[in-house]
């Protein structure tokens, strides 16, 4: 018998999907197949599962892909291998290491004296229009305050003066 397919060390999920299509057709396994030998190793993979996995380009979980390979008949060593790929391929490609040449730091800078500049005091807008609020809402009420008063004293006169007439 042929060995299986082993996992390929691949930045390309395409790539490895491909290898995921080769080793169910090494299993020679039915997609209903698959799903019994799965079961049988305690795994869970639908049939619909598997098929939709291998349909499209994309990197299956990693529980999926532990059932599939252990359904295709693959040993513990084996399965680990496809897991790592698929882990580093679900991590990304990494670029290669590169150590930046040493860099002489430049010679310090000392900046001009800041010249004196006139004590500048800062608006407060917000303080402003908030004390401007506070007195305008206190001269409205003094001066209805004495508007009120104001009527009650010509009010007052009135009654006296209604009362004195002969």
């Amino acid at each position: 018998m042929t060995p299986p397919p082993v996992p390929p060390r691949t930045t390309e999920t395409p790539a490895f999907t491909a290898e995921l299509r080769r080793l169910k057709a090494w299993s020679g396994l039915s997609y209903r197949e698959l799903e019994r030998a799965a079961a049988t190793a305690g795994e869970v993979l639908p049939y619909s599962t598997a098929a939709t996995m291998l349909r499209r380009d994309r990197l299956p979980r990693e529980t999926v892909l532990v059932a599939f390979v252990v359904a295709c008949g693959l040993d513990a060593e084996d399965t680990r291998r496809w897991v790592a790929a698929r882990r580093e391929l679900a991590m990304g490609a990494r670029p290669p290491v590169t150590i930046p040449a040493p860099v002489t730091p430049p010679a310090p800078v000392t900046p001009p004296a800041p010249a004196a500049e006139p004590l500048v005091r800062r608006h407060r807008p917000r303080l402003r229009l908030t004390l401007l609020g506070a007195a305008t809402a206190v001269a409205v009420l003094v001066g209805a305050g004495a508007a009120a008063i104001g009527a009650t004293n010509v009010q007052e006169e009135q009654t006296e003066v209604s009362t004195h007439q002969p």
